[in-house]
């Protein structure tokens, strides 16, 4: 782990100490580790939740299921132009933006007292994640030089945020049986005011506006329009076919927006996404594989707590308590990977987390059925994949941000997290798909038995989806590339790479050697 003392640098000589104050690198970590842990917390700690919010607010299943797609649908389409604006308007404003609207929603749904109420507060929930997501990294981008000071930082932010994935069972679970469903919404408000008052007075950005820099709204209108259209497509393919109208009419609709923001952006002065960026080979190809990796990486979770709970009989309290191996083999994951990466390189382990997860997912597709057991089925691919994603996040999201000036370390963070969502949604209705495929006999409601050969069928096609991320991981620039990635447009500003963290990173090195 980070240690404070470790994190923390004085400002560089020849700077008049009030402009150049000293940042304070623990509240950089921690800031964004648990915004982070929030975002991704959320998503599953409500899925839990779902059966108790039905129930006491008289739901019917398609209001239900708005209650998730709220929150997917503003989440994947405002992470981009949340990206952006923490490059022109600074982070630390920017992610109190974000964090206001998170905190304020979460008070809102966990009060409300009906389905419109609960829905609106839900997306708009999504919006504050979707402003919040992609400063949480790319505070860490802007701030740590590349190198294995950043790769260290990357770790800690990726472990606290997968966990919060692996956690969210557990959470929801024991807030929902101990309180009430509220709760779960409600949680959210203690924790975000004690992140605001870390974030108030220990992180101290500097800041530099490059003149009357302004903000892309058309662009901003059509990726936002696009990507949610895309992902409320893919999202209806729940409870449609693939080629009929309900889905085929987003998709395209979104496939049109995305290609006008294309042009849009080509044609701006001040583009929302500059499209000079997918010239650096690492963010290019980094996107890609992080993309293609993510349409297998969400199967761990979802199935598995199906199967525990459809099929073992699981409670969502056992369920989450079941995960907690999970969040063990993600940590340890996260926290290896800086010093494999520093050995290997990042393309190696890109590829060597690829193959551990993809043999966890086989190994978990092989292995279920309608009497498994806790230690048989579960714990050993479950660790294993854990393992796998862990080894895989860092290096991916370390190659994905490589080469790009800090002044746009926010809009390449809002591409990095558009890649996994997006991914992440089409995978989830890919296997979806193929789960009920492989469950449905035509015969009434399917048995334990047909439901464990339905997930079994999932988690072999994430097996598939996995190892092909790791076949283009070729895609990558090797290690030695490092250095040679940056174009004439990417030339670092003096908000980048200072020379105080240039010497702290070299001390960390050293210390870390001795």
């Amino acid at each position: 782990m980070l240690s404070e003392s470790s994190l923390s640098s004085s400002a560089a000589p020849g700077k008049d100490p009030g402009s150049g104050r000293a940042v304070r690198l623990w509240a950089v970590v921690l800031a964004s580790s648990i915004g982070q842990f929030l975002v991704v917390l959320d998503v599953s700690v409500v899925n839990v939740a779902l059966p108790s919010i039905r129930a006491g607010l008289a739901l019917s299943s398609s209001t239900l299921q708005w209650v998730v797609n709220a929150y997917a649908l503003t989440f994947a389409g405002f992470l981009l132009l949340g990206g952006r604006a923490a490059d022109i308007f600074g982070r630390k404003p920017v992610y109190l933006v974000g964090l206001g609207l998170f905190t304020a929603a979460s008070l809102a749904g966990g009060l409300a007292q009906e389905a419109q109420t609960l829905i609106a507060a839900r997306a708009v929930q999504g919006i504050g994640a979707a402003i919040l997501a992609p400063v949480t990294l790319s505070l860490l981008t802007s701030t740590f030089p590349e190198g294995p000071a950043r790769t260290r930082a990357i770790a800690t932010w990726a472990a606290v945020g997968t966990a919060g994935g692996a956690t969210g069972g557990l959470v929801g679970g024991l807030l929902t049986d101990l309180l009430s469903w509220r709760w779960v919404l409600l949680v959210n408000v203690p924790v975000g005011a004690l992140v605001v008052a870390v974030v108030l007075f220990g992180l101290h950005e500097q800041h530099h506006r490059a003149g009357r820099r302004g903000l892309d709204l058309p662009g901003a209108a059509l990726v936002t329009v696009g990507v949610a259209a895309l992902a409320y497509g893919i999202g209806r393919t729940e409870s449609h076919p693939w080629g009929s109208a309900d889905v085929l009419v987003p998709l395209v609709g979104g496939l049109l927006a995305l290609g006008a923001f294309v042009a849009v952006e080509a044609r701006t002065t001040e583009p929302l996404v500059p499209l000079r960026l997918f010239r650096l080979r690492a963010v290019a190809a980094g996107n890609v594989v992080t993309f293609v990796a993510m349409t297998g990486a969400f199967a761990m979770w979802y199935f598995l707590s199906l199967y525990m709970q459809n099929v073992l009989d699981y409670s969502p309290v056992r369920a989450g308590v079941s995960f907690l191996p999970h969040t063990a083999g993600v940590i340890v994951g996260s926290k290896v990977t800086p010093r494999l990466m520093a050995r290997f390189g990042t393309r190696t382990m890109v590829a060597v987390g690829g193959l551990v997860t993809t043999a966890g997912f086989g190994w978990q597709g092989l292995v279920l059925s309608a009497d498994g057991t806790f230690l048989g089925t579960i714990l050993g691919p479950g660790v294993l994949m854990a393992t796998g994603i862990g080894l895989l996040m860092t290096p991916l999201t370390d190659a994905a941000t490589t080469g790009a000036a800090a002044r746009e370390a926010g809009v390449v963070a809002g591409l990095v997290n558009t890649s996994r969502q997006v991914g992440g949604a089409l995978g989830l209705a890919v296997l979806g798909a193929v789960s009920v495929g492989a469950t449905a006999d035509g015969a009434g409601r399917p048995g334990p038995g047909q439901l464990a050969d339905g997930y079994a069928a999932a988690y072999l096609t994430a097996a598939a989806l996995t190892a092909a991320s790791v076949l283009l991981v070729w895609l990558l620039p090797g290690s030695g590339a490092r250095g040679q990635l940056r174009g004439p447009d990417a030339e670092v500003p003096e908000d980048s790479a200072r020379p105080e963290m240039a010497r702290w990173d070299a001390a960390a090195v050293a210390t870390s050697r001795g």
